[in-house]
């Protein structure tokens, strides 16, 4: 089912593309300008997001299901030679695989355990794309299969993240959240939607790629439905996400039926953004922060920002808070029967909006790294710094 929303916003972003080979930032914005909307033909593109109201999910394992979000520390491997790289990294790994028996081993069984964004690779920022496609994993692969191990002997979904690489998407490097199940298969892969661009201030921007920075490839592989996957399990419909910040990116997933918000930050976050998630769209959100991480290399050792894990209620209240900056476990006993009697897709009166949403640009438009991938956080600002469509004169 393709709707003429979902063939307008794909028609823009091919204009916005096809503009930055020959027209500057300021010329691609009001050629944009004028030309206005204009239909794309029907591509046969399916978003999945229920028409009705009746929302697709799977039978539940069980009445109550038991969410822990472990909030454990970050730390780099050491990408100077494979014998480092294998050290640091098995290192990270058996952490993991500790902190997972000590989470199953006190305060009951876990259903679901829920890690941030780095706890195998770990981050760097004086990494390039070199560096950081050396620490990256494979999905699956070695790591992957160790974590499957625990998960088979726990019986437990675990939710992780991790840079990794792909044989189909060579030199790029992908941030992708793991969905592993209680049998040790692989439920889902995630990539993560979007980075955002333009606010780091001078000389730095990320250069990881996101589905946004090869939407119309991504599309063509996986196709519209995976740009912001809704996973259907015995625990509940799961969304995962590592974006800050923008609200319509998680209206847009609980249309498609999210239940089970897991949501990763690495540095700080905004905790009313985690609130209004679940306040807004009435779904259960969780928010896993790193902990403070001694030993990191090449960060200092204060905080940085480390700490304030917690849970919402569909209601938007504060289901549980970590209680320190340290690493450490909390739980909700999310009641997803009852749940799933009372819950709707949001309300929400799209024809009123419908128009604006048609007629907004974003500042930076898609695709911009199917043809070329920075080598670092230097080379990226380089890189975009002229492929905005903006007129920032102020």
């Amino acid at each position: 089912m393709s709707t003429d929303l979902d063939r307008r916003r794909l028609f823009h972003a091919a204009i916005a593309m096809s503009a930055l080979g020959a027209l500057s930032g300021t010329a691609k914005a009001q050629e944009d300008a004028a030309n206005g909307p204009r239909p794309l033909p029907d591509r046969g593109l399916d978003p999945a997001v229920p028409w009705n109201g009746d929302y697709a999910k799977v039978a539940l394992a069980s009445p109550v299901v038991r969410l822990g979000v472990l909030q454990s520390r970050v730390r780099g491997v050491d990408v100077s030679s494979s014998r480092t790289l294998a050290r640091t990294r098995q290192a990270n790994l058996d952490h993991m695989k500790d902190l997972i028996d000590a989470a199953q081993g006190w305060g009951g069984r876990k259903d679901i355990l829920f890690f941030h964004e780095f706890p195998i690779t770990g981050y760097q920022a004086v990494w390039g794309r070199a560096e950081t496609l050396r620490a990256a994993i494979e999905i699956p692969g070695e790591e992957t299969e160790q974590i499957a191990a625990k998960a088979r002997e726990h019986g437990c979904y675990i939710v992780f993240g991790s840079y990794a690489r792909d044989a189909d998407w060579p030199d790029h490097v992908l941030s992708i959240t793991t969905i592993m199940g209680p049998d040790g298969e692989i439920v889902d892969t995630h990539w993560k939607a979007r980075n955002i661009k333009g606010v780091f201030g001078p000389g730095f921007e990320l250069f990881t790629t996101t589905i946004y920075d090869v939407l119309d490839q991504y599309i063509e592989m996986y196709g519209l439905d995976h740009v912001m996957p809704v996973t259907r399990t015995p625990v509940g419909n799961i969304v995962t996400s590592s974006v800050q910040r923008e609200p319509e990116l998680f209206r847009a997933f609980a249309m498609k039926g999210g239940e089970i918000f897991l949501r990763t930050a690495t540095g700080g976050f905004t905790p009313l953004d985690i609130q209004a998630t679940s306040l807004y769209n009435g779904v259960y959100t969780a928010i896993v922060n790193n902990a403070v991480s001694p030993g990191n290399p090449n960060f200092l050792e204060d905080n940085g920002g480390a700490g304030g894990s917690a849970i919402y209620g569909p209601d938007g209240v504060m289901i549980d808070e970590a209680n320190s900056e340290h690493e450490t476990i909390i739980t909700a006993t999310l009641p997803m029967a009852a749940f799933r009697q009372r819950h709707t897709l949001p309300y929400v009166h799209m024809d009123l909006y419908r128009p604006i949403f048609d007629a907004y640009r974003n500042r930076f438009p898609p695709n911009l790294f199917e043809d070329y991938q920075p080598t670092d956080t230097r080379d990226a600002a380089r890189y975009l710094a002229d492929k905005g469509i903006w007129v920032m004169d102020r």
